[in-house]
């Protein structure tokens, strides 16, 4: 709309009508700039952010970013993990960026796509994060070159401009749900908890510098690691999913493993981990759809309650779910009242809280009616100063962001 929007005052201008349109473009820009109407709704628990993980005398702090549906090169979050440095006031980061390429334990010939991880710190070094950054896409990639005909000249020609852009984009972001439900989700879910696995490896200097490596074994994580480190995933559409099975695929693979005594440890320490996950444009309910219930449902109480019958069986201390979605964005999903029991394993300890935001601009159109893009709604969570000041500094506490006291209403939901 807004290209459409650009012609028609071109259009005006070349025509004769100069001042007409010029008046029209500059009354456009300036509502658009004086009137931020933009919602910004928090709905449910309050949170703590990364920034009170900071503030810990014990051990570090690590975020893992989960890439979601589309092609994706390293470095896609680099631009995410520098403002969230700036809000935390980690302005100074490693010169070089760790990038391990992460292959198939059981196949060592199957790469699984890359981790690169930077080093963020505050000016005297008293604070550190290490970020991780997930890309996976290189496993799908491979079953999309079936598209490849169809995005080629021999296609495309045919196609008008516009729709052939929107038909590039389909096939590039389409059929990486279907290809999750196939073959390639183990090889996914392997990429995650590869990825996992390096985090609980140690700091910054036990991390190889390149080249392809495994960290595969039992004895390769750490249960003092888990314990005293501080860990947040970060996850974008499809992203959702996958760390929500990642998780529980972790926790198989633990139990699967032959040393009894160290896994009994690494689970251990994990019961004992409060792990949140920031979705942007979650995508969790649609992902639900044709699923098989996990094994443990509807049995939080049991799980996750100190007196509860279940509770030396519990997989963490606490799971914090805060999804982000943007009304406008097509494929994000708000998550309904009584998901996380229905739908999800008791064992994680799953709480919720909906963060209901416009990441998008939104344009009135002449007074016919306002619109924004879907496509920015879908991929402009990452660089939202309110998004990041949300993942930095949470809500209702007392190192919440200024931005997001001023922009965004909260709504404490109890039972």
């Amino acid at each position: 709309m807004l290209k459409i929007l650009v012609v028609f005052i071109f259009s005006l201008i070349v025509s004769g009508c100069a001042s007409f349109g010029k008046g029209i473009a500059e009354a456009v820009l300036e509502k658009t700039e004086a009137e931020d109407v933009r919602i910004c709704e928090v709905r449910g628990e309050s949170f703590l952010g990364i920034a009170h993980a900071l503030d810990s005398s014990e051990g570090e702090t690590k975020v893992l970013m989960v890439h979601g549906v589309g092609d994706h090169m390293p470095g896609y979050a680099a631009e995410f993990a520098e403002k969230l440095g700036q809000e935390l006031d980690l302005t100074v980061q490693s010169r070089i960026k760790k990038n391990i390429t992460l292959i198939n334990p059981r196949n060592p010939e199957k790469k699984l796509g890359n981790l690169r991880i930077s080093r963020l710190l505050n000016k005297d070094r008293t604070k550190e994060l290490l970020f991780y950054e997930l890309t996976w896409s290189e496993i799908t990639k491979q079953e999309k070159a079936l598209l490849e005909f169809d995005n080629s000249g021999e296609a495309a020609f045919r196609r008008t401009e516009i729709n052939n852009l929107m038909k590039q984009f389909a096939n590039d972001t389409g059929p990486d749900p279907i290809i999750y439900l196939g073959k390639s989700r183990k090889d996914i879910l392997t990429a995650f908890t590869q990825s996992f696995c390096w985090m609980t490896h140690g700091d910054w200097r036990d991390l190889p510098d390149d080249g392809y490596h495994v960290c595969s074994s039992i004895n390769e994580i750490s249960p003092e690691q888990i314990r005293f480190d501080n860990y947040a995933l970060v996850s974008h559409s499809l992203g959702s999913r996958i760390v929500i099975d990642g998780m529980q695929f972790i926790s198989a693979m633990i139990a699967e493993s032959g040393d009894l005594k160290k896994s009994r440890q690494v689970i251990d320490a994990l019961k004992d981990q409060y792990i949140p996950i920031y979705m942007l444009s979650n995508q969790l309910p649609m992902l639900q759809l044709g699923r098989e219930l996990p094994e443990f449902i509807g049995k939080k109480k049991e799980f996750c309650s100190p007196e509860g019958e279940y509770y030396s069986q519990r997989l963490l201390a606490k799971t914090s779910i805060i999804a982000f979605s943007d009304p406008n964005d097509l494929l994000s999903y708000t998550i309904p009242d009584g998901f996380e029991d229905k739908y999800l394993d008791s064992r994680l300890c799953i709480d919720v809280t909906n963060i209901i935001i416009n990441v998008a601009d939104i344009v009135d159109i002449f007074g016919l009616g306002k619109v924004a893009n879907p496509l920015d709604a879908h991929i402009g969570y990452d660089t939202d100063d309110r998004v990041i000041g949300l993942i930095a500094k949470g809500i209702g506490n007392y190192k919440t962001s200024p931005l997001v006291k001023k922009r965004c209403k909260w709504t404490e939901l109890v039972d």
